[in-house]
């Protein structure tokens, strides 16, 4: 019979194989146990792929108006919709720009409003 190898053993064996010796022996033990390893192959990203896969990931938006065009009541106006911010408030904003209109929003609420910003006449940037 033979012995039991600790999993410190395992490891020490598997850390000689090649990639190429290591996917055959997952396809073999994928085979023999009729199961799937894919995720445990699977290794976390490191380096610039993760930051991809972060930005990729990323759920907060934050709406940047970077100026007011020509249309700058109308800008004034859809501030105001936006945000629960007074008359004087949301012209000071305007007047102000490049600042934050929302900040930590959905992805979809944060091209609703550069929509509608743009649509004002707005030029705005979404980080």
């Amino acid at each position: 019979m033979a012995t039991k190898l600790s999993q410190e053993e395992l490891l020490a064996q598997f850390e000689t194989l090649t990639l190429i010796e290591l996917s055959e022996f997952v396809k073999a033990f994928e085979e023999k146990f009729d199961v799937t390893a894919a995720a445990a192959v699977a290794a976390a990203p490191v380096g610039p792929t993760a930051a991809v896969e972060a930005a990729e990931e990323q759920d907060e938006f934050d709406v940047i108006l970077t100026g007011a065009g020509e249309k700058k009541i109308q800008v004034i106006k859809v501030v105001r919709e936006l945000t629960s911010l007074g008359l004087k408030e949301a012209k000071d904003l305007v007047d102000g720009a490049p600042k934050p209109v929302l900040e930590k929003v959905a992805k979809e609420a944060a091209e609703k409003a550069a929509e509608s910003l743009k649509g004002a006449g707005a030029s705005v940037e979404v980080k």
